[in-house]
């Protein structure tokens, strides 16, 4: 007989305050209402969480690690040529995974608690940007690139009229293209 594999706890604590934001709002997120929504004790939260703002924290840095994880393997089903790592991003960014669209609520939740929870991100960013502008690219033209996924990617966060799906295929089109493709 087979075993079903478990996820940790951790994790279903992390995709259970996400889940909350996304659907309840930043007001919502309680290590309370977590706790319940994963069906765990509120000790089993504070175990991996003792704080509010440590799970907020680890929000942010499993939605970094996620994806950073996704463009490097991204990244190495590439043939070593110029936007090589900049393709990679825009892939990314523009096919995020099921977590990865729930997990981006940590975000809401970082900036509607503590902005200084954010500085994880901007640090990713900070070496995101550096890996485009040494991409081989005109760096110039690379940030466009970058700058531009992320457009559509807060865009479709907060839903500020993002593109429907044809026109958003368009654009992932023509981002690769710009990249070298």
């Amino acid at each position: 007989m087979a075993t079903r594999k478990q996820t940790p706890t951790r994790e279903v604590l992390l995709d259970a305050a996400c889940r909350l934001v996304r659907r309840q709002g930043v007001a919502q997120l309680t290590l309370d209402a977590v706790a319940a929504t994963a069906g765990v004790s509120k000790g089993g939260l504070l175990y991996h969480f003792p704080s509010k703002e440590a799970l907020i924290q680890g929000m942010v840095e499993h939605l970094l690690d996620e994806y950073s994880n996704r463009i490097a393997r991204e990244t190495s089903q590439e043939t070593d040529t110029p936007g090589k790592w900049v393709r990679a991003y825009v892939r990314t960014t523009f096919d995020p995974s099921p977590q990865e669209r729930e997990m981006s609520a940590g975000l809401l939740a970082a900036i509607a608690t503590n902005p200084e929870l954010l500085e994880p991100l901007r640090s990713r960013y900070r070496e995101w940007q550096a890996s485009v502008e040494d991409d081989g690219l005109d760096p110039a033209l690379a940030s466009v690139i970058r700058l531009a996924a992320d457009g559509l990617w807060f865009a479709e966060l907060f839903d500020l009229a993002p593109p429907d799906q044809a026109l958003r295929t368009k654009i992932l089109h023509t981002l690769l293209k710009l990249s070298g493709e």
